[in-house]
């Protein structure tokens, strides 16, 4: 899209002009879904056309806020004029060679960024840098799919223990740590041999309950947490249970993974998660806010642990070229500004809600950290109710856990915005209380 049609779409206010979906949206799904998954959820019938800023077009022109950032993956905004530059330059030089056989530039480099970041998480924990390595991969579930294996091989240990609630992919893998919803495993069994689940939040349940009845502390590879739950309901926890996980890890020689999939990048007004803990993980996995919504993930473990020999994993496509040139444009706006925002506008947008929802019977909790909102309502038919509302009246929202809503906007949204849309919000919960 022109420089001019980005900036009117992302200026653009919030405008429903037929009825949803509209007559083109409606035609066009009806036909797409007949060679669709029906694995594919599609919570609304909405027939994307374009997207700048935080503003969604549909095919009929109807034009929607975002205030879900494609699952919290846009994180600099929709088509962001420095990122779509930085891929059509690469994508006129170099667009695949194979990350796992061959060097190119960009991959070494967004490894030691993200390794920079790392560090400077230990250099304020632990008073010392402790040296990264990175893989990259094409997701988040095979971030953690990665993780996985790579726990294994570094102690030599089978067992991985998980909580109740965390999402971490849909991968055979990952998926037999996600606990979230038991939709995602039905009919998928056997899943992978020794996890263990806990309850989020609760570290004490590790030492008296698993170890002594269901797995020793010396089977045990690694424990595997969402610093902040995702998908399970953007649950915050208390930081004594991260640091209780780590003092476990320790003294068990287990590694501790923080997949920040959902909470890194700067979503949180840290660029990781863990920064409000004060906890260093050995392994973090990354993706969504990675690359701005390009198919690229990360594992970052610590170089003392990333010890597994050449050829015992790779990637065909993991690290192309383009994700990474998105990517490392992605890394500029966040050093320059756009994590420091998502704290600032984050705290405003958390206080508006919290303003504007306390006195409503239908809600239990406004929660989060910098642009990770999440509103616990009364029901999961309320929150499906209000949900349903909120891309009815042009806002775009996601829900998570049992009956909660996230609030998970674009990086780049202003104050006013996010009055908007907190207010936009309000609206719609107050009409069901």
């Amino acid at each position: 899209m022109s420089t001019e049609t980005f900036e009117a779409l992302a200026r653009s206010p919030i405008r429903i002009a037929t009825a949803l979906p509209g007559p083109k949206a409606a035609t066009m799904i009806a036909a797409a879904k007949e060679h669709m998954s029906p694995s594919l959820i599609h919570v609304y019938p909405l027939m994307v056309q374009r997207a700048a800023g935080c503003m969604v077009q549909d095919i009929d022109d109807n034009i929607f806020f975002d205030a879900q950032a494609g699952v919290a993956a846009a994180a600099t905004g929709h088509c962001h004029p420095r990122i779509v530059d930085a891929m059509n330059k690469q994508a006129k030089t170099l667009v695949h060679i194979c990350g796992t056989d061959f060097f190119y530039p960009g991959y070494g480099e967004l490894s030691a960024r993200l390794g920079g970041h790392a560090d400077a998480l230990s250099l304020a924990v632990l008073g010392k840098r402790v040296g990264w390595q990175t893989f990259l991969t094409n997701s988040g579930t095979e971030a953690v799919e990665a993780a996985l294996k790579l726990c294994r091989f570094a102690t030599r240990r089978t067992d991985i223990i998980a909580f109740r609630g965390g999402f971490h992919g849909r991968t055979y893998g990952s998926l037999s740590l996600t606990a979230s919803k038991a939709k995602y495993r039905k009919h998928f069994g056997p899943l992978l041999a020794g996890v263990h689940h806990a309850p989020y939040g609760d570290a004490g349940f590790i030492e008296k309950q698993l170890f002594p009845r269901t797995v020793n502390p010396s089977d045990v590879a690694a424990i595997v947490v969402e610093p902040v739950l995702g998908e399970g309901g953007y649950i915050v926890p208390e930081a004594a249970f991260l640091q209780q996980l780590r003092a476990i890890c320790d003294q068990h020689g287990i590694m501790l993974v923080f997949d920040e999939v959902q909470s890194g990048m700067g979503r949180t007004g840290r660029m990781f998660a863990a920064e409000h803990f004060g906890v260093v993980p050995d392994m973090f996995t990354l993706a969504k806010g990675l690359a701005s919504g390009m198919p690229l993930g990360a594992l970052v473990a610590r170089k003392n642990v990333m010890t597994w020999p050449p050829g015992s994993h790779g990637s065909t496509c993991g690290g192309n070229p383009v994700c990474i040139a998105s990517a490392l444009a992605t890394l500029d706006l966040l050093e320059t500004g756009l994590v420091e925002a998502s704290e600032r506008v984050g705290n405003g947008f958390a206080a508006k809600l919290q303003e504007g929802l306390a006195h409503l019977p239908n809600v239990v909790e406004v929660r989060g950290l910098g642009l990770m909102l999440g509103v616990e309502l009364s029901t999961d038919d309320e929150a499906d109710r209000i949900a349903q509302e909120c891309y009815a009246r042009g806002l775009l929202v996601l829900e998570c856990g049992d009956k909660a809503i996230r609030l998970s906007p674009p990086l780049i949204i202003t104050e006013s915005q996010a009055q908007m849309a907190a207010e936009l919000f309000v609206s719609v919960v107050a009409k069901h209380a």
